[in-house]
């Protein structure tokens, strides 16, 4: 249940605090003074997308904050511990932002989520319907998805198992509609993998042979400057007057001064060991010089070698490996295209046994949705009576269409599509006499709102949603028909928490809490406030409704018999 909703700076209201409680919960005011804001706002507050437009003008940002309650173990609480937030006791607080540069904050409980984990929550939060919902029953295509959530515990599972099937199908028609008919193409693709499958073969190549190739290159580039910069180095430390001999002879000359002075033997010894050291470069030096190749011949196989795998790496990879890797991978391709005729009889085996295993699960769905229909056609006829519908007959028609091309069930093609081979149609007589015909051409504007209200009332019993938003579910009814729908309000208002937007007195005078929305403005801003009525207010905005700008006494005492009749109803319905 919702117990509170808090709204900052979101279009025009500039701060909101408004609390509910059980019961019917009814929001009036003029229009344009914010009413369908606070259903947007909701809207947010459950996934809805978001927008910077939604912002207060001169604002940094919107915030939305639900509190909700929760009796027993709710299924928004199970939704919870698997996304892993944590809830104290039964009480969530849901908070959203929304800044100027466009991002959105999510908060569950104060834990940082995803939209997405938002919007996973939402449906078990609150069950919105908007003023023009209604029209989607216009839209045939939309039935069938009301009887699938109706049979939720049945259907569910069988349309998984159908769509995993069905998944499949698709994939091995679509490979075997491609091998079939592609004929040309694919010689044309299997001469060009045979091509360039023989020229990386013709190369030979070996892995990571480019990086070596590289190497050695550059050694026998430099062979030629090496062996002279080593023979120069060389000649430096050792010959006739050169380095060595020069060190030698300054040990010996330091040493014929060391029976006068002990304080120079650890500058003879440093001389020493330099002398040593220098002795041992130059060998080392000689031995390296003399073991460098200088193969021009060599050097020009490498360079005709890494042009030929340049070559290569401009068409098939950036690497000898990546080379090598789409070889394996176009042979894989080349060897299927080759055995072709058998790979269509084994795509042909496999669809065929896909088929006689997704014609099963078509069945079973469809005989689900049988019995589902029978059973919610009986329900929303049976809410239609206590709409002012009482002699309406309605029924849920499922049919398949043949298609040549279709499943095969039993030696009949059948259109199939992802939802199976249903087609789901809602049918009404709206009165005594009349066949039944296709909602979607024969209801009128209040029919649609009165069937869309039955179907909410019976889709949140099988949802066990507990919290229920109109948005002028009366749209397009008067009179006895508007009667009825405020008593329908009011009954499932009993069961669950409900808030409605409404124009019409009738449903407003059934409210056990009425909210007036109204519009303040001044030179400076305009902004929206929400008020929760007394007896006394209430008169005067019922009477309001009732009278439109001017309230008279007569309209005041018309709007005070609308709440006693109200009351004697509420009681009668407990």
């Amino acid at each position: 249940m919702l117990l509170e909703l808090t709204i900052k700076n979101f279009a025009v209201i500039k701060q909101v605090s408004v609390s509910f409680g059980r019961g019917l919960t009814i929001l009036t005011g003029e229009t344009g003074a914010g009413k369908s804001i606070l259903i947007d706002a909701l809207g947010l507050l459950l996934g809805a997308r978001g927008s910077s437009d939604y912002i207060r003008y001169g604002c940094k940002k919107a915030e939305i904050e639900g509190l909700f309650d929760f009796e027993g173990e709710a299924p928004a609480l199970g939704i919870l511990r698997q996304l892993g937030v944590e809830t104290e006791e039964s009480m969530i607080i849901v908070r959203r932002e929304l800044t100027n540069a466009g991002k959105t904050i999510c908060r569950i409980n104060g834990q940082l989520v995803t939209l997405a984990m938002l919007r996973e929550l939402a449906p078990w939060l609150i069950n919105i319907h908007g003023q023009h919902e209604h029209q989607s029953l216009m839209q045939g295509e939309r039935h069938i998805d009301w009887v699938d959530a109706f049979g939720d515990e049945k259907a569910s599972p069988a349309l998984r198992e159908f769509g995993k099937l069905y998944s499949r199908y698709q994939e091995l028609r679509s490979e075997l509609d491609y091998i079939s008919s592609n004929e040309r193409e694919m010689v044309q693709r299997m001469d060009m993998y045979r091509f360039q499958l023989e020229e990386i073969v013709s190369a030979n190549l070996k892995p990571t042979e480019d990086e070596e190739l590289h190497k050695e290159r550059k050694r026998l580039t430099g062979g030629e400057k090496m062996v002279r910069g080593l023979e120069d180095a060389y000649q430096s430390l050792v010959g006739e007057q050169r380095g060595v001999d020069w060190v030698s002879n300054a040990m010996a000359n330091l040493e014929t001064v060391l029976p006068y002075d002990e304080e120079l033997r650890e500058t003879h010894q440093m001389i020493e060991n330099a002398f040593y050291q220098i002795e041992e470069a130059a060998r080392t030096i000689r031995a390296y010089r003399d073991n460098i190749e200088f193969d021009p011949e060599r050097l020009s196989q490498i360079e005709s070698r890494l042009d030929e795998i340049t070559r290569l790496k401009r068409k098939y990879g950036l690497s000898v490996d990546e080379i090598l890797e789409y070889a394996a991978s176009i042979e894989d391709e080349l060897d299927g295209m080759e055995n072709r005729d058998s790979r269509i009889e084994e795509l042909q085996k496999k669809l065929r046994e896909t088929a006689l295993d997704l014609a099963v699960e078509a069945i079973e769905l469809s005989q689900i949705r049988a019995k589902v229909s029978h059973t919610l056609s009986a329900a929303i006829e049976q809410e239609l009576k206590d709409l002012h519908m009482s002699r309406a007959r309605f029924e849920i028609a499922v049919t398949q269409e043949e298609d040549p091309k279709g499943l095969d069930i039993e030696g009949t093609k059948f259109r199939l599509t992802s939802r199976g081979i249903d087609q789901v149609e809602f049918l009404i007589a709206p009165n005594p006499g009349e066949p039944l015909r296709p909602v979607s051409k024969i209801a009128s504007g209040g029919e649609l709102s009165r069937i869309m209200l039955a179907m909410k009332t019976i889709l949140a019993d099988a949802e066990n949603i507990d919290t229920m938003i109109f948005d002028e579910v009366d749209t397009g009814v008067s009179g006895r028909a508007a009667q009825a729908i405020a008593e329908k309000l009011v009954r499932v208002s009993r069961r669950r928490q409900v808030l409605c937007i409404t124009h019409l007195p009738q449903v407003a005078s059934m409210a056990d809490a009425h909210l007036r929305i109204e519009k303040q403005m001044d030179e400076q801003e305009t902004q929206t406030s929400v008020e929760q009525l007394t007896y006394e207010e209430q008169v005067i905005e019922l009477a309001r409704m009732l009278g439109g700008v001017e309230v008279t006494e007569t309209t005041r005492e018309h709007a005070r018999e609308m709440l006693a009749q109200a009351a004697l109803i509420k009681e009668k319905l407990g």
